[in-house]
């Protein structure tokens, strides 16, 4: 929800100021020799000094609450822009879509990239933006400026190189794939992007490809535990087309984000879905039993039976972004009944004693391996 327009100091990145430590020291030595200037002691009133990073932009208060993206909205000449759907986002340059179906090649506005914030891009695919049609475009070309990245919703997202790099964003649903082999099945994976699910109340759906390399009976275990807990789980296998039609009617209708780790089939799922998508697919390493990066960047496709995915690169590594350990037992289905029957409030449900918790583990209610995912959530957390 936004407040009434009006001019706002907001935070810049540090990159807007010239560098703190000059790098011309011979260029100056060959022209002053020793003499050093000193630094600024204060800064301007104005908020315009050398050590300030405060901006006065014109827009209005965002409170956006768990969803990422700015605190403030900018205004803009809407008059001059139009609205449009980022499909894919490559270095720099993000395709947009027009309302009417056309592409444009979109360059992002120098202030929403200075603009301090947490994220490592600020312009996602899903993103639902204003964009304003670049000077002297013609038919072919079709470029544009982004003017204007509207509130998200429904966003997955992870923590990398400490930073938030948002996957996908404005969805309503995740199908989380993995495979019954080649490569291994990694439930604590799954565990993972099951909590981030939770976390941002997206839908999840839970996709086990490649059924036909093993005896599906071995998986009743682990699909039981999941469809206890009310998650909905699909067996799969994009190569014999088992279960397909059941995974085409979830994805009907919905705005859906494939992800997993590599290898596990995700793009040929799509493309035995629908055919006309094109993606690229490639076999996974024999020798290492793990999957080749085929999908580069996460790109929102339309579907033939309506609605629209989204194909992620694959995952190998999924660190959780701004979850504290002390939440992570809320986000686990099977663990929140039993969190307040703790002998102690504030308990970890790691070590402590007369934890409802663990007594619910040693009396088989909760799966032995989820807590045991679990917990090693708790210790990435806490480490």
């Amino acid at each position: 929800m936004a407040s009434k327009k009006r001019k706002i100091r907001a935070d810049f990145r540090k990159n807007r100021n010239v560098r703190a430590r000059g790098t011309d020291w011979t260029r100056e030595f060959e022209e002053h020799g020793f003499e050093e200037q000193d630094p600024p002691k204060q800064e301007r009133v104005t908020g315009k000094g050398e050590l300030t990073r405060r901006r006065t932009v014109r827009g209005s208060e965002l409170h956006t609450g768990d969803e990422p993206g700015f605190e403030i909205q900018l205004d803009v000449d809407e008059a001059a822009c139009q609205p449009g759907r980022v499909l894919s986002v490559h270095g720099l340059v993000s395709t947009v879509e027009a309302t009417d179906g056309q592409l444009y090649q979109c360059a992002t506005r120098r202030l929403l990239k200075t603009l301090s914030t947490e994220q490592r891009h600020v312009v996602a695919a899903g993103d639902r933006v204003l964009f304003r049609v670049a000077d002297g475009t013609d038919v072919n070309s079709r470029e544009g400026i982004i003017e204007r990245v509207e509130p998200r919703r429904g966003s997955i997202c992870r923590t990398s190189r400490g930073r938030q790099q948002i996957i996908v964003t404005n969805v309503d649903q995740v199908m989380i794939v993995a495979s019954a082999a080649e490569p291994r099945l990694k439930p604590n994976l799954i565990d993972r992007l099951l909590v981030t699910a939770e976390k941002s109340r997206i839908q999840p759906v839970i996709c086990i490809n490649k059924v036909d390399l093993l005896d599906p009976a071995t998986l009743q275990p682990l699909v039981g535990v999941y469809s206890q807990m009310g998650y909905r789980v699909l067996l799969l296998s994009a190569k014999t087309g088992f279960g397909v039609d059941r995974f085409r009617h979830a994805l009907e209708g919905r705005e859906s984000v494939v992800t997993g780790q590599s290898g596990v089939g995700k793009s040929s799922l799509l493309i035995a879905v629908d055919p006309t998508l094109g993606l690229r697919v490639r076999t996974v390493s024999t020798e290492a039993e793990k999957g080749r990066h085929t999908t580069a960047t996460a790109r929102l496709l339309p579907l033939a039976c309506t609605g629209y995915v989204v194909d992620t690169p694959g995952i190998r590594q999924f660190q959780l972004w701004d979850v504290i350990a002390e939440e992570v037992a809320g986000f686990f289905r099977d663990l929140r009944p039993y969190i307040n029957h703790c002998r102690f409030p504030n308990c970890t449900h790691t070590h402590e004693s007369d934890c409802a918790v663990k007594d619910a583990v040693a009396d088989g209610r909760i799966d032995e391996r989820r807590y045991e995912s679990y917990c090693q959530l708790w210790d990435d957390d806490t480490g």
